[in-house]
């Protein structure tokens, strides 16, 4: 393996500090209110929802540069959820899209398609979680 680039964090738990190595990101996990925590800090669904976000973005920009298509207006929201799961918990998700008019109908379709073929993200999750794409 020969990364073009690693991010290396730190963390002892869900009630604890969240540190990056190069001091970048240093910020209070806590649990949600909704699992009995005091929800006075990120917690690492929101940071997943957060990246995951950012790079599908970014990943469609990419493809829709490489079709000559313009995304500058689209928008990605990711909801990154904790679902019970035969006594466990599983991640599940929904990737919200806003797609400007010109990105719509076939082109869209297949620009995400291809965005969901290149994003990080989407591939490391691929047939491992539940995930729901929107366009809005």
């Amino acid at each position: 393996m020969n990364p073009t680039y690693t991010a290396v964090a730190t963390s002892s738990g869900r009630e604890s500090r969240a540190v990056t190595a190069d001091g970048q990101l240093d910020i209070q996990l806590a649990f949600p209110k909704e699992m009995g925590g005091t929800g006075d800090g990120i917690n690492p669904e929101q940071l997943f929802a957060a990246g995951w976000a950012a790079c599908f973005a970014t990943s469609l920009d990419r493809v829709a540069q490489a079709r000559n298509l313009d995304a500058k207006d689209v928008a990605v929201t990711a909801e990154v959820s904790l679902v019970p799961a035969d006594g466990r918990f599983a991640l599940a998700a929904v990737l919200r899209i806003e797609l400007p008019d010109h990105l719509g109908g076939e082109t869209g379709k297949k620009l995400l398609e291809a965005t969901e073929a290149v994003c990080p993200y989407s591939r490391a999750v691929q047939g491992n979680i539940a995930v729901e794409i929107v366009v809005e």
